[in-house]
């Protein structure tokens, strides 16, 4: 039987390979302001959300995955009042090609696998 040992974990003060905390965006990370139903809203860069959430919402598909793009963009409070305005589908499509066009990413490219 063969018997296994813990990996101890280095101190912070050591060593590393990688430093993810230097990496910068490449990109301007600036907000996309957009007008909608007499509205002004601020969406957060598309290439600087949070890609967990972006993730956990593609695992139901193309049209989950980006109201889950809309939903962190705008956080909690303006994802709640855009919800409440009817969105047709083809506004819903333009809105979506414009805003990964403000963030530099290329049609089927999403927010999760932009990298330089």
């Amino acid at each position: 039987m063969t018997t296994r040992t813990a990996t101890t974990k280095p101190a912070d003060d050591q060593p590393f390979d990688f430093n993810l905390d230097a990496v910068q965006s490449e990109v301007d990370l600036t907000p996309w302001r957009v007008h909608w139903s007499g509205q002004r809203w601020e969406f957060a860069h598309m290439q600087a959300l949070d890609v967990w959430p972006l993730m956990e919402a593609a695992e139901g598909g193309d049209a989950d995955a980006m109201i889950g793009v809309f939903r962190t963009a705008l956080g909690a409070e303006q994802w709640a009042e855009f919800r409440k305005r009817p969105l047709p589908q083809y506004k819903m499509k333009a809105l979506f090609d414009a805003y990964r066009a403000h963030s530099g990413l290329a049609e089927g490219e999403s927010a999760a696998s932009s990298g330089s």
